[in-house]
C-alpha cells in the first residue's frame, strides 16, 4: 500500500526565523501517520534537517543541477542537498520551466543525478490555462512524463506531482473530475510504461492552491496520494489541517 505524502514547498519564502514552524510540526500530537516532508530554500536546508532530527518530518530541496560539480555558479549538486540534509528534491516544476526554460530533457538529466546521490525526485508535471481550454491536457502531461522521468526509476527514488499551472497560487482549482482524470491517466501511464509492480506504487500528488478547507475532497479522489503545498505549507497550523485531512483519507 502507498504510504500518504504531504510535501511542502516554501518556495523562496522564510528565514532562520521561520524554523520554528518545524518544531510546531514535529510536535503534533498524535504523530501523524502519512509521511510529512518539507522542502525550504537552500540556505535553510542544514539548520531544517537539524531542527527536526529525531522526529518523521522529512527534509527536502526545491531543484538540483544535473552536474555532480563544476563551473556552475550559484548552482547545487544533488550530492550537495544530501550532504546538507535532505532526502528529496522537487524538480520540474513549472515555476522553473517557465522562469529558466528548463526543459524536459533537462529535467530527465536532473533526476538522473538526484536519483543516483540517493535522493527521491518529486517529478512536476502540468498544463497552462490555454492547454487545457485547447483540450491537450493529457497529450501535455503524456509528453511530460515520457520525457521528464528516466528509466532507472522505482517507486522509492520516484514521485510524481500533478501541479496545473493556472491552479498553482490562484485559488483556482480543477474540478475534482478533472484531478481524477489526469491521476488516472499518469497511474495507466506509468504502468504502461515500467510495469504494474513498480507503475502502481509509485505515490502521485496533486498540487495547485491545497488547503485545510478542500484537502479533504481532494485527497477522496482516485489516485490522489497526497499533495505538494505551497503557501499553506508555511504555517504549521495551516499544514497541519492538511495533513489531518490526508491522514483521516
Amino acid at each position: 500500500m502507498r504510504q500518504k505524502l504531504a510535501a511542502g514547498n516554501w518556495k523562496m519564502n522564510g528565514t532562520g526565523a521561520a524554523l520554528s514552524e518545524l518544531a510546531a510540526l514535529a510536535a503534533l500530537e498524535p504523530a501523524p501517520k502519512s509521511e510529512i516532508l518539507i522542502c525550504p530554500p537552500s540556505p535553510l536546508i542544514h539548520r531544517a534537517a537539524q531542527a527536526v532530527a529525531g522526529s518523521a518530518i522529512r527534509i527536502g530541496g526545491q531543484d538540483c543541477h544535473a552536474a555532480h560539480a563544476g563551473a556552475h555558479t550559484g548552482d547545487v549538486s544533488a550530492e550537495m542537498l544530501l550532504d546538507a540534509g535532505a532526502r528529496y528534491v522537487i524538480l520540474g516544476h513549472s515555476e522553473r520551466r517557465t522562469d529558466y526554460g528548463e526543459t524536459d530533457a533537462v529535467v530527465r538529466d536532473k533526476t538522473e543525478a538526484a536519483i543516483d546521490a540517493g535522493l527521491t525526485a518529486i517529478v512536476c508535471v502540468g498544463e497552462t490555462l490555454d492547454q487545457r481550454e485547447g483540450g491537450a491536457t493529457l497529450d501535455i502531461i503524456a509528453g511530460q512524463l515520457a520525457g521528464s522521468v528516466p528509466a532507472n526509476v522505482t517507486a522509492e527514488t520516484l514521485v510524481i506531482a500533478y501541479e496545473p499551472v493556472w491552479a498553482i497560487g490562484t485559488g483556482h482549482v480543477p474540478s475534482l473530475g478533472q484531478i481524477g482524470e489526469v491521476h488516472d491517466f499518469m497511474r495507466e501511464k506509468l504502468e504502461a510504461r515500467f510495469g504494474p509492480e513498480i507503475g502502481d506504487a509509485i505515490r502521485l500528488l496533486y498540487g495547485g492552491s491545497v488547503k485545510g478547507s478542500n484537502a479533504a475532497e481532494i485527497f477522496a479522489v482516485s489516485n490522489v496520494d497526497g499533495a505538494l503545498v505551497g503557501g499553506a505549507s508555511l504555517k504549521a497550523a495551516d499544514f497541519a489541517a492538511i495533513i489531518e485531512a490526508l491522514d483521516a483519507a
